[in-house]
């Protein structure tokens, strides 16, 4: 008996299931998003690198169907920049909850991938604007997310730009700390998911939630991104991954100075391994 072939669709419909299980959330609209957004809209065209350890393999062809599994897929190699780990960002999509209505701000958008499923997952009514400090990827995706009319891409730095108030703060560059603006501009209720580089050999992504008390911080898994523009200066006397793992809280030195609970300090804000008071 011959064996069918398995069309795009499956194999997209496959992926997006892969996603939703990733994500930790039986939020149905997850599969939803991923199935809709068309990975290959985001990127330059086929073949395409893919990368595997730390070689670059290019893809046999530019059918599509090579896109739809956990690989990173190069946009500019010379800048290091790539698509992203699609299971590294459906779990931080389940973790922040995307809710319809919701203002999300991305941060480091890259080709527009991510930002286009946040966008989805926000709809009707919800708003993403994605901040990227290179100005021609930033225009990049701005012609690849022209189709989401609930997108503007903002080419700045936003370490130094004014960031609008948000449900959510996407980050998608690794910070050694995320600047208090950030923090700042979550509404009540809002969550922040960065990639938190203390020093040169730890990388790990942090979940943390504006509360009444203060911001709750917890460690959702491990991250190595390229660093954020005036935020990454990644030093060697940070906290080992041990002590990092520790954290519930970031406070703003503002509003207490540290004390021994602190794990890291920086001079806009610190990390405790106490719970928000």
């Amino acid at each position: 008996m011959a064996r069918r072939r398995t069309g795009l669709d499956e194999v997209r419909a496959h992926y997006a299931r892969q996603m939703a299980a990733m994500s930790g959330s039986h939020d149905p609209r997850i599969a939803r998003a991923f199935d809709l957004v068309r990975r290959e809209a985001f990127l330059p065209p086929g073949p395409w690198q893919v990368v595997a350890g730390d070689q670059l393999i290019s893809t046999p062809s530019d059918d599509p169907a090579f896109l739809y599994q956990n690989v990173l897929v190069a946009i500019d190699r010379e800048k290091g920049i790539n698509n992203g780990e699609p299971f590294l960002h459906a779990a931080w999509i389940g973790a922040v909850a995307p809710q319809p209505g919701e203002a999300v701000t991305h941060i480091g958008t890259g080709g527009g991938y991510y930002t286009a499923v946040l966008a989805v997952l926000v709809r009707p009514d919800g708003t993403v604007t994605g901040f990227e400090v290179d100005s021609a990827l930033a225009a990049y995706a701005a012609a690849n997310l022209k189709p989401y009319e609930n997108v503007t891409v903002v080419a700045a730095n936003a370490v130094t730009s004014e960031i609008p108030p948000s449900d959510i703060v996407y980050v998608s560059a690794g910070v050694a700390a995320p600047p208090l603006c950030w923090l700042s501009a979550l509404k009540p209720g809002g969550r922040i998911v960065f990639p938190w580089r203390p020093a040169h050999e730890v990388g790990l992504a942090v979940l943390a939630r504006r509360t009444e008390q203060g911001f709750a911080a917890k460690i959702i898994g491990s991250a190595w991104f390229i660093g954020c523009a005036g935020a990454s200066d990644f030093g060697r006397n940070g906290p080992t991954s041990t002590v990092a793992r520790q954290i519930k809280s970031i406070v703003p030195t503002g509003e207490r100075p540290p004390d021994q609970t602190a794990l890291a300090i920086y001079p806009e804000l610190w990390f405790s391994s106490a719970l928000p008071e």
